[in-house]
């Protein structure tokens, strides 16, 4: 899995901005994210929009007392295309640094799988309580920034569905199930917004006996708020929250709007 700043910015989401134009198709946001009400890490995202194509770009570091103890900062892309089965990634790619740590994770699609994993340094050697990816486990799967983008014809279509996430190591199935609609008003959007929670399932590509994971399957509560991006048809996150064994991980959107 990934490093939990950047990891849990992509799961926990946040991605892309919520206002736009009908007509705008660049966009830039900036995010925060907070451990038990403590500010941890932010992001700046780019992200553009033509025709059925997406590309995001954003820069992830840690910030206030994290930064003090763990200096994490790095960059992360996803481009794609949207289909009528959700979001059809063409490559995916972090790169980190934590203290004096370098890692990276790239991964290539093609039709509509995918074709090449690499991750470094290396993964570490596999006990007996890995459960190796299936040889169908790779089909039809969203990294972690596509597994947030949906393409939805209206608010109550965004829900209802199970997104099959692969973040270079863990395949996992991300339930969204619709839990509440209310307004709400943030800097540069005001309107309908629907509250979804996901059940997270992993399938393979991890430890059985890894207690995070565990966790975030039997007892995790995570709720994640979608907002229409402008008139193009996409929802994205605006807020997120996920409870972990040791407390709430919070992700809320503190600037977006269109840059054409």
């Amino acid at each position: 899995m990934l490093h939990p700043v950047p990891y849990f910015l992509a799961l926990a989401l946040a991605v892309l901005p919520v206002q736009a134009t009908a007509a705008g198709k660049n966009f830039s946001a900036e995010y925060s994210l907070s451990f038990l009400g403590i500010p941890i890490a932010r992001a700046n995202f780019d992200s553009t929009y033509e025709g059925d194509s997406y590309a995001v770009t954003g820069k992830v570091s840690s910030a206030g007392l994290a930064a003090f103890f763990d200096d994490t900062h790095g960059a992360i892309s996803s481009r794609g295309s949207f289909g009528e089965g959700g979001t059809r990634p063409d490559a995916f790619r972090t790169d980190y640094v934590s203290g004096k740590k370098a890692s990276l994770v790239d991964i290539r699609f093609s039709g509509g799988r995918v074709t090449r994993t690499q991750v470094a340094p290396p993964p570490r050697k596999r006990g007996e309580t890995w459960i190796p990816l299936g040889p169908d486990d790779l089909r039809g799967v969203a990294d972690p920034i596509a597994a947030t983008i949906i393409r939805a014809p209206s608010l109550d279509k965004v829900c209802g569905r199970t997104v099959k996430m692969y973040d270079g190591e863990l395949r996992a199935d991300l339930k969204l199930t619709e839990v509440s609609r209310r307004e709400m008003s943030i800097k540069g959007f005001m309107g309908q917004t629907v509250t979804c929670r996901m059940g997270f399932q992993p399938v393979s590509g991890y430890r059985s006996d890894k207690k995070a994971l565990t966790f975030l399957r039997d007892r995790s509560r995570i709720m994640v708020t979608f907002a229409p991006v402008g008139e193009t048809g996409v929802y994205a996150p605006i807020h997120a929250t996920v409870s972990t064994e040791i407390g709430t991980i919070t992700v809320r959107a503190r600037r977006f709007g269109a840059t054409d």
